[in-house]
């Protein structure tokens, strides 16, 4: 691949273990990987050698971000009358008939059109969390969504199986048999997943939650996961109606739930974990446990405000997840961090969260809890997810911290992106995707859903 260099940056953002900031920064890549961080004027040698050139001033270059949760298949379904204004519970009942209607194209659809507006918000890395698969739906068809994007992926093959004639929340209709579950898990994982350095496609076990799977899945998909060397997501303690089920069917909250399960480790990451008490937190930190903090969701639910800065403060693995886009209604990640900032202040006061440790979490954060040491710096040897933000605009002229800027006032989007040095937007725009034919695939799928409902 040929040897690219960018120059002239105000600020290059590493988030390396110094945490360096570089004024009138650049950063050269070659074969995906990066090969050489400092000033421009550092970087003479390589400018000399570059294949191509690439201008940043006037822009901030960070790290991709990542976001650590999704349910891409949502898309199609955000701003939903009669889920505007529910809680979990009621929102799912109010969707899943919908979502009984999906076709393999109709994911396809969704699942491109969440990913490009991953990527214009500075997105190089995202899990997905897929957990119903009606009329043919497989894993399969978010994966050939990613690859036409160019976003790295970590689907995760959820599953529901316990329906509403056993005590759960899904209907009977949605639900599916656990020797299917873990067969066609199997099936995915043998197929997809890459473990090597760079990987493009890694995928994770992820039955979707208490209220719709057995114990006895979520036993046997952790050990799946723990002989197949991949991780393993779920949602849990989102609200408190997700708690008081736990405490009536479990008898314990959620935290003692999952570790009686074999659900807590650094190869686990749970999702929202907005009802965590001071004991579960402990539990998370002592056994390395992720959590995907999902603010945006959280308060479009009216879950409540995860205790974000004691999970931070007590070294809790962290990262950002916009969640499905019919809970947050948005896939925006950088938007997430500062509003995961601001609901920590809204409580806290003021230094309760710095905008710099919410950049940190959205990137490298998130990385390292997703298993991807080789992503989220900008450092020699690491892969090159590099995105440069345009902060000479309108929504962020006036910036005088150019870093604190992006979370303060951020940029309406990201002005280029690379993975795995490869560009993903350039100037504002999809390179490996036509954002007009994902427009009409997904507004096709939209009419017929409609139709249906």
């Amino acid at each position: 691949m040929a040897l690219t260099v960018i120059r002239n940056a105000d600020v290059l953002v590493c988030m390396d273990d110094p945490r360096r900031e570089i004024a009138d920064g650049a950063v050269a890549f070659q074969d995906g990987v990066i090969v050489a961080v400092g000033t421009t004027a550092e970087l003479t040698s390589w400018l000399a050698e570059a294949d191509e050139l690439v201008d940043a001033g006037g822009c901030v270059i960070t790290p991709g971000l990542v976001n650590t949760h999704h349910h891409l298949y949502q898309s199609l379904t955000r701003a939903l009358p009669g889920a505007i204004n529910a809680s979990l519970f009621d929102w799912l009942k109010r969707l899943y008939p919908i979502w009984s209607h999906y076709r393999p194209e109709d994911v396809f659809a969704a699942t491109q059109l969440g990913l490009a507006e991953l990527a214009f918000s500075g997105c190089t890395l995202t899990s997905d969390h897929l957990y119903l698969f009606p009329n043919g739906v497989t894993l399969d068809d978010t994966i050939a969504a990613a690859q036409g994007i160019g976003i790295r992926f970590h689907p995760t093959r959820g599953a529901m199986s316990v329906g509403e004639s056993d005590g759960g929340l899904p209907p009977d209709s949605l639900v599916e048999d656990e020797r299917a579950i873990l067969n066609d898990t199997i099936r995915v994982i043998d197929r997809f997943h890459d473990a090597g350095e760079g990987a493009m496609v890694r995928v994770g076990v992820a039955p979707c939650s208490p209220f719709s799977v057995s114990q006895g899945l979520m036993r046997d998909a952790a050990l799946l996961a723990r002989d197949k060397g991949v991780m393993l997501h779920t949602h849990l303690a989102e609200d408190a109606d997700d708690v008081a089920f736990s405490l009536e069917r479990f008898g314990c909250r959620p935290g003692d739930y999952a570790e009686s399960l074999g659900w807590v480790g650094p190869d686990v990451w749970h999702a929202h974990c907005v009802q965590l008490d001071a004991r579960e937190i402990a539990l998370f930190a002592r056994t390395g446990t992720g959590v995907a903090h999902c603010p945006c969701s959280n308060c479009r639910l009216g879950s409540g405000i995860a205790p974000l800065k004691a999970m931070f403060e007590q070294g809790v693995p962290l990262g950002l997840g916009v969640d499905g886009s019919a809970s947050s209604d948005s896939g925006n990640l950088l938007l997430e961090a500062r509003q995961a900032m601001l609901l920590q202040r809204a409580i806290g006061g003021p230094a309760a969260f710095d905008p710099r440790d919410a950049l940190y979490i959205a990137t490298r954060g998130g990385a390292e809890m997703l298993g991807r040491h080789d992503c989220g710096q900008i450092a020699p040897g690491k892969r090159a997810d590099i995105v440069l933000w345009d902060i000479v605009n309108v929504a962020s002229m006036g910036a005088w911290d150019k870093v604190a800027g992006l979370i303060l006032s951020p940029p309406t989007g990201a002005r280029d992106m690379f993975v795995e040095g490869r560009a993903v937007v350039r100037d504002g725009q999809l390179v490996q995707a036509d954002r007009a034919t994902i427009l009409q695939a997904a507004d096709r799928s939209l009419t017929r859903l409609m139709s249906l409902a």
